[in-house]
Parts: C-alpha cells; sequence; structure tokens
C-alpha cells in the first residue's frame, strides 16, 4: 500500500488499509476454477484456457480447481504437462496441436453410451459397476496418472460431493480431503481416472462412487463413533451436487481467483409430468445454490475494499461492447440462448462443429472477461490480438444448422456416427 500523503484523504486511506488487511491471510496468486458440464463445459474451457495461454496468464495461475466436465479437461492438461515434462508455468509451444487436437479427439468418441446400456437394468439399485466401467474407460482415453503424479506447479484440485457427510471432497497431488471425513493420505497412490470418475459421476446417470477404507487411515475430520462408522464407506457424487463451478477449494486462499462457467442457465418452463417434475425440483435448488455462490463471488470482487480479484465469463456471456480487429466479437445473444446454452452436458460424441462453436465461444468469454475485470493481468507490452480459433464457424446460419441436434440427448445421426467410427 502507497504511503499517505498530506493530501490524501483520510477515508481514502482507511478504505486501502480496510483492503490490505482483507487480503492480508491470501495467498498471492491466480487460482482458475472450471466448471461442470459434461464435455460441453470441457471444450468451453479449452477455447477460454487457449485465450488465457495466449495472454500468458494461464502460465501465471498457481492452482486449478474442477469440477465434473472441467475436471475431464483439468486431468488431461494435467497428463500433458507430465508428458511433455513441463510445468504450467513454462506453458505449451503449440497450443492447437499439444492441447486442442488431442483434446478433440477425446470428445469425438463417445464415453458414456455402452457402460450405461450395459448397466441400465440394475443400475438404480446397483450403481458401482456402471462408475466402475466408465472410470476404467478413462486411462485410454484421458489419464493414466495416479494422484501424486500431478503436477506440482499449478497445484490441480478436482472436487466431488461427499454425500455421506455432505460436504466437498477434494482430490489433490497429496491425496484426498474433507474437512468431515479428514485427510486421506494413501490416496495419493490412487489413479487419477479416480478422481476424475468420482468428479463426474453426475446423476441420475450415473450413481456415485463408493470408498470403502479402513476409518483409522484418516486424520483429522469429525469425531466420534458415528463418524468412524460412517467413514467406512463414503459415497461421493457429482461435484456440481456440491459447488459446480468449483469455487470451494480457491476464494477463500487465494488473491485471485478466475470462474470458467459453462453451466446452463435457468430455463422457465411449465413441468406437467411427474417425473420432469421430481427433476425440476432439484433444478430449482440447484439454481438458487449456484446463484448464492455466484452472489457471493461478485460481492467478495466488488465494493472499495474487495476480499480479492475476479474475473467470471459463463455460458450466456456476450461481449457487446468488445470488438477485436477483424470484426468477430462472439455469438449474440440470440444465438446463445437458443442454441448453444442448450447443447448436452454428456459425456458421447461431439462433432467438429460442435466442439469448434463451444471452442470459439469459451475463447470470447474469457477474453472479454479479463479486459473488462482484470486488464492489469494482460502483457505491459500490449495484449496479442485475439484471433478466432474456428473461423470457419462464425456464421451463425450454419452454426443453426448443424447444432440443430444438438440439445438432444440421444440422437440418430450420432449413433449412426459412432458406429461409423
Amino acid at each position: 500500500m502507497a504511503e499517505p500523503t498530506a493530501n490524501t484523504p483520510v477515508s481514502d486511506v482507511e478504505k486501502r488499509a480496510a483492503a490490505d488487511i482483507h487480503r492480508g491471510a491470501r495467498d498471492v496468486g491466480i487460482a482458475l476454477c472450471l466448471s461442470g458440464g459434461g464435455f460441453r463445459a470441457s471444450l468451453y474451457h479449452l477455447g477460454a484456457l487457449r485465450r488465457l495461454h495466449e495472454l500468458g496468464i494461464l502460465q501465471q495461475v498457481k492452482a486449478i480447481s474442477s469440477v465434473s466436465g472441467g475436471s475431464i479437461f483439468a486431468a488431461f492438461l494435467a497428463t500433458r504437462l507430465n508428458e511433455l515434462g513441463r510445468t504450467l508455468d513454462q506453458g505449451f509451444v503449440d497450443w492447437q496441436k499439444e492441447v486442442a487436437e488431442p483434446f478433440r479427439a477425446i470428445c469425438a468418441k463417445d464415453l458414456r453410451t455402452w457402460p450405461v446400456v450395459r448397466n441400465v437394468l440394475w443400475n438404480w439399485i446397483w450403481p458401482d459397476p456402471l462408475v466402475r466401467q466408465l472410470e476404467g474407460r478413462y486411462p485410454d482415453r484421458i489419464t493414466k496418472l495416479k494422484l501424486r503424479e500431478l503436477p506440482e506447479h499449478a497445484q490441480f484440485v478436482l472436487c466431488s460431493t461427499d454425500i455421506t457427510f455432505g460436504t466437498s471432497w477434494e482430490f489433490r497431488r497429496e491425496g484426498t480431503r474433507d474437512y468431515r471425513a479428514g485427510r486421506l493420505d494413501e490416496a495419493a497412490e490412487w489413479p487419477l481416472a479416480r478422481a476424475v470418475a468420482a468428479s463426474a459421476c453426475f446423476p441420475p446417470v450415473f450413481g456415485p462412487v463408493s470408498i470403502r477404507e479402513d476409518p483409522d487411515n484418516y486424520a483429522g475430520g469429525a469425531q466420534g463413533p458415528e463418524a468412524e462408522k460412517l467413514r467406512k464407506r463414503i459415497q461421493l457424487s457429482d461435484g456440481g451436487v456440491y459447488d459446480n463451478m468449483g469455487l470451494e477449494p480457491v476464494w477463500k486462499k487465494w488473491s485471485t481467483v478466475l470462474v470458467s462457467d459453462c453451466g446452463a442457465p435457468f430455463d422457465f418452463r411449465d413441468d406437467t409430468m411427474p417425473w420432469s417434475r421430481l427433476l425440476r425440483y432439484t433444478s430449482v435448488i440447484t439454481n438458487q445454490a449456484r446463484a448464492l455462490r455466484l452472489r457471493s463471488f461478485f460481492g467478495d470482487t466488488g465494493g472499495d475494499t474487495p476480499a480479492y480479484e475476479g474475473a467470471y465469463w459463463g455460458l450466456s456471456s456476450v461481449a457487446d461492447e468488445f470488438v477485436p480487429i477483424g470484426g468477430f466479437n462472439g455469438y449474440s445473444k440470440e444465438l446463445i440462448r437458443e442454441v448453444i446454452s442448450q447443447v448436452r452436458t454428456d459425456l458421447d460424441s461431439f462433432s467438429a462443429p460442435e466442439m469448434s462453436v463451444l471452442e470459439n465461444h469459451g475463447y470470447y468469454g474469457a477474453d472479454y472477461s479479463v479486459r473488462n475485470w482484470l486488464p492489469q493481468l494482460l502483457p505491459a507490452r500490449g495484449a496479442p490480438k485475439a484471433v478466432t480459433p474456428y473461423p470457419e464457424w462464425t456464421d451463425e446460419v450454419a452454426v443453426r444448422r448443424e447444432l440443430r441436434d444438438a440439445g438432444k440427448r440421444v440422437s440418430l445421426r450420432r449413433v449412426w456416427r459412432t458406429i461409423v467410427e
């Protein structure tokens, strides 16, 4: 904080002092949150991180907290760093070849249909086989790493929901932890694929992952005989059940927090069928929890004495004011609302147009948000010009045509494409 002078108003001095005190307990650095939302979110984050990498911001990130689809991409990113022998601060030489192309190849393959079909008759009463089969696909498709092989820099935190103790469960390089269940250091030897499966087992399609460990292996956590009994079998569900933006591990710790949120906007509709009403109840509760977290985030990062600096971009974000050189400033409000925000949150195969549109959208969301809310993070010598990753998919007529089935959980076109491939 600058030294006050005789001409400095006392109120300004007090404001700056209050801000410094408020921030004092935080680690100086950038944390990045990647929301859930299946492959839709993974691809959206792929585009956002491409732009952060171009701006040199991704290389400054100290922690990445992820949920569900965000964890799929985070695990892939950590694996690529491991394979290339790099740390995040060193960055990538060629983002398209080293990151985008291999990850798009993953999203072009159907991960979920065969496990779901095989277990559809008993999934509701015996969910373990389906989740384990999904986990078994991750080593060949995404990562063969163990948790202890995650990079030291940046810190990767994959979040799941502990539905036994009702809190967030974190997978880290050092193992796993949950402030109620306790810390499990032995989990450092677990496959990273298990963390991805637990983070992305979104209900009701996938049941919870069961963690069976000797209660004596846990350190800390809730005390008492009931807690000890519960530790024998802890059930983990999708991280988005507790916190779909992955804010929990970072928003009280770091001085700057970036949020890439591909959560679907809340739709207004009338549900008349009993089953759809049950799902609607869950959607309303989830939307309220998300709204409260966002309200807290914007409250913490705004005002005269913000608790920390932050920037947010979401699936519904539209960059009306910012027009980069070349004329394209992102997709229109109508296209985002009617098409892009309706893309399924699933793990089936995504077409090249679907992937490209989501990447483009994430790219410009991140660019616009950083320029408007955290311009101090931009390079001192000027930010590199925004260049649309896939300019052939900026024509909205073509986008509407190619994404007309993108919101359907089941599509004959996608089934046929999967069979052919």
